[in-house]
């Protein structure tokens, strides 16, 4: 079901100071910084060494959003591991009948027109997983 790892999102409470140390100590190459305003974020999208995946730092742009709360209760640290599937339907229908907890049962679509899906934490261990289409070739 799962292919590679997509991305893993981080969620900061000020970008600058995370790029500081992601970016200018790390080296990790800065792709975009761009808000998702269906979400209340401004996320900067850093590459991985050799290609694979990217890291993204999240930072919330509305005190009352998810990423905003999370960063409340948790403080700043990884917020999600983010998965490439090659479907999201099959992997939701997959995950459901096996008795996983998804966070909506329905598929959300982002602006590049991409499904995506939560598994919630309770069913895999405390972490949050984002499965991703991997797109048509």
């Amino acid at each position: 079901m799962l292919q590679q790892i997509e991305h893993i999102a981080i969620v900061v409470q000020d970008l600058e100071p995370a790029l500081r140390v992601y970016r200018d100590i790390l080296g990790l190459q800065l792709m975009r910084v761009e808000e998702v305003p269906a979400e209340k974020v401004k996320v900067a999208f850093l590459k991985l060494p050799h290609g694979e995946g990217h890291i993204e730092l999240v930072q919330p742009t509305d005190t009352e959003s998810g990423i905003a709360r999370f960063l409340e209760k948790r403080g700043e640290g990884i917020h999600h591991i983010c998965f490439r599937v090659e479907s999201v339907d099959a992997a939701m229908a997959q995950l459901l009948s096996a008795g996983m907890e998804t966070i909506g049962q329905e598929v959300r679509v982002n602006r590049e027109g991409r499904p995506y899906a939560f598994v919630h934490p309770k069913s895999a261990h405390g972490v949050l997983i984002e499965l991703y289409e991997t797109p048509s070739t």
